[in-house]
């Protein structure tokens, strides 16, 4: 479970991350070890320091489904049926990881909480977008998301796929139309970047590779790695790329978060194999065992369970490498990081 009451962050005072796992040093099929921690990076001249981690996720919690909640609004009569199927996903509850990780970016950097928060929205609508489309009979065909049925169990396969349509395309308009204070070519930036996040070379793309592979004998990490870049990284990456850039951070600065969040973002996966194994329906708010039920490949088919959370430790201890320069100003992030392999669900 995630150490969320009282959280106890050590910040290394050490260079930045010199070593982040890419594509090419991640484990490779047919590698039966992990990828071994940087010798220069954790526990190097560390300074203890205190941080609440449930406080700070409540603190955001009001704005955050505030802010969602009046972004599906419906403006005249025959978009009502629309707006409450998307509504119904996305105030479904859920862990607003992204918009979190986006609103804690711009922080870092100076930025305010009202500059990121479209951005922020943004990401949830394509985060419930994936999670509707990946609901579906023709997917994942699942009946329970969140602990409640899912959009295509309440209001049909046509309407669920229009409401995910809708979201997708709603995350743009909302970024153009509602970010305030900073420049035009950022706020351009920040589209292209969440418009790449959804495409083949992103969301899209991964969600087919996962599909091609499923019960695929001869399946192997590399293909796997791919997969989960692209289907859960890369928007976890750009939550945290769009938030340090609206922020005001330098070019630097931003590669730096790529590298944080490209970490994250495979970490998150492989807990979600591990917790798709060991935690109960009850516990995650979806279908439990699914993954083995439909042969799917997981990081704990190929690595083993042990190996498979030492892999997501090292992955997350390599990301909180990539913030040291930012000292305490990147405490969010870094106990972030750490919740993201604790979490129960």
């Amino acid at each position: 479970m995630a150490r969320l009451a009282s959280y106890l962050f050590v910040a290394a005072s050490v260079p930045g991350c010199t070593t982040a796992f890419t594509p090419n040093n991640v484990p490779s099929s047919g590698q039966t070890s992990v990828v071994s921690r940087p010798t220069t990076a954790l526990g190097v001249s560390s300074v203890a320091t205190s941080f609440d981690l449930n406080s700070y996720l409540l603190s955001k919690k009001g704005p955050i489904e505030a802010a969602l909640e009046a972004s599906v609004k419906s403006r005249i009569p025959q978009t009502d049926k629309i707006c409450e199927a998307m509504g119904y996903s996305l105030m479904a509850g859920g862990k607003r990881i992204r918009p979190v990780l986006c609103l804690a970016a711009c922080e870092m950097f100076g930025g305010s909480q009202e500059t990121a928060m479209p951005t922020a929205v943004a990401l949830e609508m394509i985060h419930t977008m994936s999670l509707i489309h990946d609901d579906l009979p023709a997917m994942d065909n699942d009946d329970l998301r969140r602990g409640k049925p899912t959009n295509h169990v309440i209001y049909g396969e046509d309407v669920a796929i229009l409401a995910g349509d809708s979201l997708l395309s709603t995350s743009f308009e909302h970024v153009a139309r509602e970010t305030k204070g900073v420049s035009a070519e950022k706020i351009v930036d920040v589209i292209a970047r969440l418009g790449r996040s959804v495409g083949a070379e992103g969301l899209a793309g991964g969600q087919v590779m996962d599909l091609e592979c499923e019960a695929r004998p001869g399946t192997t990490l590399d293909d796997l790695k791919w997969i989960h870049i692209h289907k859960t990284g890369t928007l976890l990456q750009i939550a945290v790329a769009a938030g340090a850039i609206l922020g005001g951070a330098t070019p630097a600065e931003v590669e730096a978060c790529e590298k944080f969040s490209f970490n994250i973002g495979l970490a998150f996966q492989v807990a979600d194999d591990i917790l798709d194994c060991t935690a109960s329906s009850e516990d995650l708010g979806k279908t439990a065992g699914k993954d083995e039920a439909v042969d799917k490949t997981t990081y704990v088919k190929l690595l083993g369970l042990e190996q498979s959370k030492q892999y997501a430790r090292d992955l997350v201890d390599e990301a909180k490498a990539c913030l040291a320069p930012f000292g305490e100003r990147a405490l969010p992030l870094l106990a972030i990081a750490d919740y993201i392999i604790e979490r129960g669900n």
